[in-house]
């Protein structure tokens, strides 16, 4: 026997009525620790990662000419990147808004470990850190996920969900 969900919405989806109790629709939820807000522009996420990241990175600030470039650069990578890469696969499609804010957390970092002016050329900085901006972070994790969905049969879950992209015409000459 199926429970029927019917959706009540006003002027916007305020309650999900199902098995005839009313719930009502909370303007923000949180799944492995990423806040979701109701319009999942994933602001609310971004903002609380940013706050959390700035506060170490001023700290690795006070202390870095104390450190090695090694040192500090592990430093870094575990308090302040492991933040902005955690769960950004979901991040994939949020608005450049969101994405803005990460990667001048990132940005921010990298001057920090090489305690450069704040006027440096971030790109350049990246690349001597080894790190990927964060819009490429989030789009090589999907594709490590996706080609580990495809070549395994570890996550059949995931798998179903995958499929080839088939070109309808031929690209030979």
């Amino acid at each position: 026997m199926g429970t029927a969900i019917q959706l009540t919405a006003v002027s916007s989806l305020t309650s999900v009525s199902v098995a005839d109790v009313d719930l009502p629709v909370a303007d923000s939820m949180r799944v492995l620790d990423v806040t979701l807000d109701r319009r999942l522009t994933f602001d609310n996420q971004a903002s609380s990662v940013t706050r959390s990241c700035n506060y170490h990175a001023h700290a690795i600030r006070h202390i870095c000419h104390l450190l090695t470039l090694d040192l500090a650069q592990t430093l870094a990578c575990s308090l302040i990147l492991s933040r902005v890469n955690y769960c950004n696969s979901v991040l994939h499609g949020a608005p450049s808004s969101a994405i803005q804010k990460l990667q001048r957390v990132q940005n921010n970092a990298a001057r920090n470990v090489l305690l450069v002016p704040r006027r440096s050329d971030v790109n350049s900085l990246l690349q001597t850190l080894h790190w990927l901006p964060v819009e490429h972070c989030i789009n090589y994790k999907l594709a490590v996920l996706t080609f580990k969905t495809q070549q395994t049969s570890s996550s059949q879950c995931l798998s179903q969900h995958i499929w080839f992209r088939t070109s309808a015409r031929n690209t030979r000459s």
